[in-house]
């Protein structure tokens, strides 16, 4: 079904009812639904194709794995976008720091004694 008009029924994730719903096409951008409307809570939204937005805990997980590259390897922007190097360094990190731990943790105790 590839000819669209307004009014059709479609499909769509609704981005405040937060599940997929029916969606009525509101606007029409080059033969392709460009606005649509939740026929559950009228709200109106870009048409999303189905797909759910990334929730906020994935996008603090890349945030982070962004953070961890540019710090192992300033400047190389490619290496950020491979999920795979990213999980291989952050492992790196989290073993690093685990080595650190004890040792930190012996000091304090002879601080004490």
């Amino acid at each position: 079904m590839s000819d669209f008009r307004l009014g059709d029924v479609i499909d769509d994730f609704c981005i405040k009812c937060r599940r997929l719903t029916n969606h009525s096409v509101v606007s029409l951008v080059n033969d392709e639904p460009a606005k649509v409307r939740c026929r559950t809570c009228y709200n109106d939204h870009d048409y999303r194709h189905e797909q759910a937005p990334p929730s906020k805990k994935d996008l603090k997980k890349q945030e982070l794995f962004r953070e961890v590259l540019a710090a192992v390897a300033p400047g190389s922007e490619a290496e950020a976008d491979a999920p795979v190097e990213a999980e291989v360094v952050a492992g790196v990190e989290s073993v690093a720091g685990a080595e650190e731990a004890p040792a930190a943790k012996k000091k304090a105790r002879s601080k004490k004694a």
